[in-house]
């Protein structure tokens, strides 16, 4: 049976449709008369060959078995091949519109009447109408409940074939974003360390001679430095495990760990004062870390572009909904009218500011006495959605 279904299966639709008009033939000439069987083949040929193309034409199809059918009614022949217009209304109804459903309904319903008004049984009129009344709603609710099977189930592959596509997109999107993340973490870790391991080692040079000692500690400085740059980079690019050492020992960076950079900067040569206000123990470690890196990016860049002597200041304010960063420095920076900074270090502050719902405004001090990074980070709905 199964490979009966499966033979069957793969037999082109127009077959199964020859079928039945090669039963109704099949029918007429074993049960008709000689003298009727030319004109009952005729009708019967008319009423079901067009059954065959039903479904590459419905509605021409049903025009022609309707015609045969309303000949037929002419000629006073009564046919067995009449249940060609029931097919043909089921497949007009399947793949036709609701008007065009109501209309070929209306004409086999007319048809119903006039062959019960002519064939029926005096006396017997309601009784046969009834019932072929019924076949033909039958008929035409069976195809109607096709089509909309039919649309429903497309409706459910585009639906899903939009979801697929959707899914992609977010795979996509999440894929640029970690992507971005990751470039933005090796920015500042590597600008970061490397701009202190440089500073580091300029004053090892100057002062292996002069001060043995002050160049040996600068040394270990640099060591100690580009061990912790190693650690961040592994923990950002997800490869440090949780079991390690180095997970305990570097935990990830966050307000606490301020004083630490500002003496790590101080060591370069950059003397800086840390001023935080406020608890700091209920902000979340993803915003401890924004701000961390915005810090760090600050004085980095104040290390690079400022001259010796310059000093900064960070002050951080918590509250229960913000945090406002304000890093400044006394060194100055000319530009020219019109210039823009060049590199990644203020797009990607404003781009983790902006994760939280802040703005950050980078520029030269009222009265050109520095310069100042100045953001605020919202703790609340808002900024924790776009985190």
């Amino acid at each position: 049976m199964r490979a009966a279904r499966r033979w069957g299966l793969r037999l082109p639709p127009m077959v199964w449709d020859s079928v039945l008009p090669a039963l109704l033939l099949l029918h007429i000439v074993s049960t008709r008369a000689p003298h009727e069987f030319p004109v009952a083949v005729v009708l019967t040929a008319a009423l079901a060959l067009p059954l065959v193309w039903r479904r590459r034409a419905p509605l021409t199809a049903f025009g022609a078995v309707a015609a045969a059918a309303f000949v037929q009614w002419l000629m006073d022949i009564p046919l067995p091949a009449d249940i060609a217009l029931l097919v043909a209304l089921h497949t007009a109804a399947a793949n036709s519109g609701r008007r065009g459903t109501l209309v070929a309904g209306a004409i086999v319903e007319g048809g119903a009447l006039l062959a019960c008004l002519r064939w029926a049984t005096e006396g017997a009129f309601l009784a046969p109408f009834v019932a072929v009344t019924a076949m033909v709603v039958a008929a035409a609710v069976l195809g109607v409940n096709v089509r909309t099977t039919r649309a429903y189930l497309a409706a459910l592959e585009e639906r899903a074939a939009r979801l697929e596509q959707q899914q992609d997109q977010q795979a996509r999107l999440a894929v640029a974003e970690e992507r971005t993340r990751i470039t933005r973490e090796m920015h500042d870790i590597v600008t970061h360390n490397l701009s202190v391991m440089v500073a580091l080692t300029d004053a090892a040079v100057y002062a292996q001679h002069r001060s043995p000692d002050k160049a040996t500690t600068a040394m270990l400085q640099i060591s100690e430095t580009g061990r912790q740059a190693l650690t961040d980079m592994r923990r950002s690019l997800g490869v440090l495990r949780t079991d390690e050492p180095d997970a305990e020992r570097h935990p990830l960076p966050g307000i606490a760990q301020l004083e630490a950079l500002a003496d790590q900067m101080c060591a370069a040569g950059l003397p800086t004062r840390v001023e935080v206000r406020g608890g700091h123990t209920h902000i979340p470690a993803t915003a401890q870390l924004t701000v961390y890196r915005l810090v760090q990016e600050a004085l980095t860049n104040t290390l690079k572009h400022t001259p010796t002597g310059t000093r900064a200041e960070v002050r951080i304010r918590c509250s229960t909904e913000t945090v406002t960063v304000d890093v400044t420095d006394s060194g100055p920076r000319p530009q020219l009218p019109g210039a823009t900074p060049s590199g990644h270090g203020i797009p990607g502050m404003r781009e983790r500011s902006a994760a939280y719902g802040g703005k950050v405004q980078a520029g030269p001090l009222p009265g050109g006495g520095g310069w100042g990074v100045h953001t605020r980070l919202f703790l609340g709905s808002s900024g924790a959605a776009a985190a």
